[in-house]
């Protein structure tokens, strides 16, 4: 999705029979082939389109892609410049690699996971925009990109498990030094009263990231100047969250809002993914575009001189496969062959 959005043309590969996906926001830009990879035609399609591509991704366990026929070595024998993207959970080698897992089981075992949540609490998985997005497919957009620049001609090995790993950085350093604490005691993970969300009276929440000292004090002159004490004093921090919260509760999330509009205490609205689109600063900013009716965030980042146009829309397995053949070369003729003898549909 992230390089259709940027003016990629991305053409995706389904197998035959693939159920419908709803609308998958995750599909905009990119129509759909379904192709029987069991198929010597089937196969014979594949490579012949990885043949005129930039790059491919493919998303099989380790070994799958060999055993089809259209692993690196063949798809580079087509194509020398090709950029052989696989993306997978555990990474390509290692004694994990051909197990099942989804993004839970790779930012635990990245270490990843285990920090996250409050002190007290269990590891609190932050849905999979970690593993998958971030650590997956980010990363993989990335290592595609990089692949290009330098020639392409490579197989780029994208694994989830190192993706999550790779936001943790710092994290994970830090624990082995000990400047970084147990999950829930630090500064940025709920420990500092100045760092976290609190309930307001209307059920919102509201938050606060009033990390340095100029901030702070923006915070604490729209809270009514209370006497907390010193910012960074620890041990006082369960006693200063009480009182935050307390204070808090006083005023619905809006109200809070608009006492800190145009400060710098660091503080805002809790918005749900159905609020967020109608803030005046997405609708200022362009974040978000509607398609059919719905809000989806659109294309990012931003370019001064090419920038990106409204996404493609969203197509279900095979429903392009005439259309995009045809764009990638391929006769009437040969697609109608494919389909009389069932390698595509």
């Amino acid at each position: 999705m992230l390089l259709a959005d940027l003016g990629a043309s991305v053409l995706r590969v389904d197998r035959i029979g693939s159920p419908a996906s709803g609308r998958n926001v995750l599909h905009r830009g990119k129509p759909s082939v379904a192709v029987d990879l069991k198929s010597p035609a089937g196969v014979s399609t594949v490579l012949r389109l990885a043949g005129r591509a930039d790059a491919l991704i493919e998303v099989f366990r380790p070994g799958v892609a060999e055993r089809l026929g259209i692993g690196p070595d063949e798809c580079l024998a087509r194509n020398p410049r090709l950029v052989y993207g696989r993306l997978t959970g555990w990474g390509q080698d290692g004694p994990w690699a051909g197990r099942a897992g989804h993004d839970i089981d790779y930012i635990a075992l990245a270490g990843a996971l285990e920090p996250l949540g409050r002190a007290g609490g269990p590891p609190t998985p932050p849905i999979n925009v970690l593993g998958d997005f971030a650590g997956g497919g980010m990363l993989m957009a990335f290592g595609i990109m990089c692949a290009a620049w330098s020639g392409g001609g490579q197989v780029v090995d994208a694994a989830m498990i190192d993706g999550a790993a790779l936001m943790m950085a710092p994290f994970i350093t830090g624990r082995a030094t000990g400047a970084w604490g147990p999950r829930g005691t630090n500064l940025l993970d709920t420990a500092a009263p100045f760092y976290d969300v609190y309930e307001t009276s209307d059920g919102g929440w509201v938050a606060v990231g009033a990390i340095e000292p100029q901030f702070y004090a923006d915070l604490l002159e729209g809270l009514g100047n209370p006497d907390l004490g010193d910012q960074y004093d620890r041990a006082r921090w369960p006693e200063q969250k009480a009182r935050m919260a307390a204070i808090f509760r006083g005023r619905t999330r809006d109200e809070w809002a608009a006492v800190f509009e145009g400060t710098d205490a660091c503080v805002a609205p809790v918005l749900d993914p159905v609020e967020a689109p109608r803030h005046p600063h997405h609708v200022a900013r362009g974040t978000f575009v509607r398609r059919d009716g719905l809000p989806e965030p659109g294309p990012a980042p931003r370019f001064s001189r090419t920038p990106a146009a409204a996404p493609g829309p969203t197509s279900q397995p095979g429903q392009d496969t005439d259309d995009a053949l045809a764009a990638w070369g391929f006769s009437a003729d040969e697609v109608g062959e494919l389909r009389r003898s069932g390698a595509v549909a």
